[in-house]
């Protein structure tokens, strides 16, 4: 009876397993297709968010176009009179020496830049990347609605790659600007702008990275990172968050053919702090500490005795710098600038450079296995016509670099040990030199096959090149490690 009673149960539990298993199969398909009707809604309305973040957006979005006239030179080759030798200046240079000026004929061409920009202010306020109107003899902005006007150019910032240009108008559309420190990884953005001359592009992605640098673009580099894509002119236009509000000006891409997934933008309140100093004075002051700084990892951090990497570590301190005069000595490891951590040597140079000279700053200091509080009152960022002082001023912008002496300090700092030269102190981001790879750093050992152990032989050698009407010079400079040739143009 008890046999034939647990048969019973176990038929009647079968039964209602068959039937859970025909309600999920019966079932299933229905709630599939509600899932998926619901995630297509979802996509739907993320779409329409974007469309009206775009529609508002766009009318403050303008283009840009710069007009200069470029000097050019005619050639003359070894094998004839032509306009364009054929083997380039380095082979030429290479069996006949550097080219003399009487061998070379000049003609100027105009030469158009086109970018993108934002309107901040309803009375005719822009901003836009210095690269896109540096030089310009005449500016001219495209408003969404097919309007002209020509621009003046306010102010610029070289360091930061910054440009503030006006129109002549009112009751203007434009666009606020958002606080870019509280960007998150993760967030949706939106590029607008005029890639390749389609007006008022649009392209969306998130915020795939922040504080990256290192790129020789820029003098104070504090990139955020997106995938929402962006492609040549799309240089000065917004990177808008949700809220329809300006998070970063779009400024460069990884790679040379186009957008790959990888484009820079720069932190918004980087340049606000432009824009508010050249409406103030024209011009843009940032405060300097005068560190060379360096991130720190699991592996020196643990030689400082710090639990974690959050910090900067100060291998080099320039002399006479705001840092020097206050005490500071390589080894110290930066925690916090006026109570907020620093969280890397990116980080250090952002805060430091959102401070005008003069200003006073309290760091908190790791030293000798103890935290310490140092006052320091900021010195001067300089501009690289300020800093050209051990070359005449004209020399120093067309080669767009100043040197220093190779000091025991620097020799630590880059590796130059029992080597001989000078070092390359500050360098324009645009000069002919940072485009053939010369960075901060860079070991210059001659000019033109002739040694040089200090800035005075340095200058020297430079002067005696243009006195004997050398158009170019060769230095011999190691970088990285690396030897390597360059050439440059003196005028």
């Amino acid at each position: 009876m008890q046999i034939e009673c647990f048969s019973r149960k176990k038929t009647i539990i079968s039964y209602i397993i068959i039937l859970v298993v025909l309600f999920q199969f019966v079932f299933s398909p229905i709630r599939v297709l509600a899932d998926s009707e619901e995630s297509i809604a979802t996509l739907r309305q993320m779409g329409k968010a974007f469309a009206s973040i775009a529609d508002k957006a766009s009318p403050a979005v303008v283009g840009v176009k710069s007009q200069k006239t470029i000097t050019r030179q005619y050639r003359q080759s070894p094998f004839g009179d032509q306009n364009v030798d054929p083997f380039g200046d380095d082979f030429y240079e290479f069996f006949f020496g550097p080219r003399r000026r009487q061998q070379q004929r000049r003609y100027q061409e105009p030469s158009t830049a086109q970018g993108s920009g934002f309107i901040i202010s309803a009375d005719g306020y822009i901003l836009t990347n210095n690269h896109v109107v540096e030089g310009a003899e005449k500016i001219e902005v495209e408003l969404t609605d097919g309007r002209t006007f020509s621009a003046e150019i306010k102010g610029t910032e070289l360091e930061s790659d910054v440009a503030v240009i006006k129109i002549d108008a009112n009751n203007l559309p434009f666009l606020e600007l958002a606080n870019s420190d509280a960007l998150e990884v993760g967030e949706w953005v939106l590029a607008i702008g005029n890639p390749l001359g389609l007006s008022h592009t649009v392209t969306a992605g998130i915020v795939s990275a922040k504080g990256r640098a290192g790129f020789g673009l820029a003098d104070l580099e504090n990139f955020i990172q997106t995938d929402a894509a962006i492609n040549f002119g799309n240089s000065g236009g917004p990177l808008i968050n949700l809220d329809g509000k300006v998070v970063g000006m779009n400024t460069a891409i990884a790679g040379s053919t186009g957008n790959i997934g990888i484009g820079f933008a720069i932190p918004i309140n980087m340049a606000r702090y432009a824009y508010e100093q050249i409406l103030e004075s024209g011009t843009v002051e940032r405060g300097l500490l005068g560190v060379k700084p360096q991130d720190l990892n699991p592996d020196n951090a643990e030689i400082f005795g710090l639990k974690d990497t959050k910090g900067v570590l100060i291998p080099y301190i320039y002399e006479g710098s705001a840092a020097d005069k206050a005490g500071l000595t390589y080894n110290d490891v930066i925690l916090e600038v006026n109570g907020q951590p620093t969280e890397s040597a990116v980080d250090l140079q952002t805060k430091i450079s959102m401070l005008k000279p003069g200003t006073k700053v309290e760091l908190t200091i790791w030293r000798d296995g103890k935290r310490k509080k140092v006052d320091v009152v900021l010195g001067k960022r300089s501009s690289m016509d300020q800093i050209a002082s051990n070359l005449p001023t004209e020399t120093a912008k067309v080669l767009g670099f100043t040197v220093e002496n190779l000091t025991d300090e620097i020799k630590e700092s880059f590796g130059y040990e029992d080597q001989t030269g000078v070092v390359v102190k500050e360098i324009d981001p645009s000069s002919q030199a940072a485009l053939n790879g010369m960075r901060q750093g860079t070991l210059i050992k001659e000019v033109n096959k002739r040694p040089v152990r200090n800035v005075r032989e340095f200058n020297q050698a430079i002067e005696a090149a243009k006195k004997q009407g050398l158009g170019r010079v060769m230095l011999r400079v190691t970088i990285e490690g690396t030897p390597y040739f360059v050439f440059l143009n003196l005028n």
